[in-house]
């Protein structure tokens, strides 16, 4: 087989700030700047790389940002007075809520409090329903961006077979339900499989689209797929490695593997990562449009 086509998500991504300037241009035009708040309790490592990501990107754009570190003891309550402080903040038109939170705060608690038409990362209950349904408010950023990704490469999904494996609220569950929609850009008969799945190559090896999410290094291998089948990567994983830094960036499928199989895939990191940043700068756009 010839090499496979990389799903730069990366290239992507340039392609949608691009995209993005003429619709900032008339916001300003209106005197809007559209504004993210990201609260983030704790420190933990990898919600501080990504919310640095997401600062650089909307100073990049002349976006406001603002962030908000909060201690790892912050009780529930005075997470909730500052979220409910950010919903009456007309300055800010998304609020996003870095997950995971600590274990003594209520994660289910925190999200329904953030007004839904704030939501950007459309986690509220009230979003998750208008998505299921297929008329989405805010379509969540990483399951967004994989959407993206695919239409930007030509990569139709009607009558495909998509298997997603991982049930997450975040990205497979979302993704599942936006795969098989009645509409442009998707039309797929989508396979959930998980935890709970007793044989998952059974499904893998009849997929035409893979996506996996869960969190698994290198999960995926060759001999879970068909030929030709076309992989999304969503996974991100910190592995030990002999480098300078000590550790490697691996995804949930096992590049050196699946390469001989597949005819398109994401590449981790490059793939899937830079397209959730650009989902949630898109998002932000389209809450700061809709409060006109």
């Amino acid at each position: 087989m010839s090499d496979p086509l990389i799903l730069s998500g990366k290239d992507v991504s340039q392609t949608v700030y691009e995209n993005l300037k003429g619709r900032i241009s008339f916001l300003k035009s209106k005197n809007i700047i559209p504004g993210l708040a990201v609260v983030l309790v704790g420190d933990n490592p990898a919600s501080q790389v990504y919310i640095r990501s997401k600062t650089k990107k909307f100073n990049e754009l002349s976006l406001h940002t603002e962030s908000y570190r909060l201690p790892i003891d912050t009780s529930e309550n005075d997470l909730l007075d500052l979220i409910n402080h950010l919903n009456q903040d007309n300055q800010f038109h998304g609020i996003l809520v870095q997950l995971p939170l600590p274990n003594h705060i209520d994660s289910q608690r925190v999200l329904e409090t953030i007004d839904p038409k704030k939501d950007v990362d459309g986690f509220h209950p009230e979003n998750v329903g208008l998505l299921s349904i297929g008329k989405p408010r805010f379509i969540p950023c990483t399951p967004k961006g994989i959407l993206r990704i695919l239409s930007h490469y030509n990569i139709d999904l009607t009558g495909k077979h998509v298997v997603v494996v991982g049930r997450s609220n975040i990205v497979g569950r979302p993704i599942s339900i936006l795969t098989s929609l009645k509409q442009a850009g998707a039309n797929g008969t989508t396979t959930i499989c998980h935890s709970g799945t007793p044989n998952i190559p059974e499904f893998t090896k009849s997929a035409d689209i893979v996506i996996v999410a869960l969190g698994v290094p290198h999960f995926l291998t060759s001999n879970m797929l068909k030929n030709n089948a076309v992989v999304v990567d969503v996974g991100i994983n910190r592995i030990d490695a002999d480098t300078e830094k000590g550790y490697a960036l691996v995804g949930d499928a096992d590049w050196n593997s699946i390469q001989s199989v597949v005819s398109a895939a994401t590449p981790v990191p490059g793939g899937v990562g830079p397209m959730t940043i650009a989902m949630l700068v898109e998002n932000t756009i389209e809450a700061a449009e809709n409060s006109v």
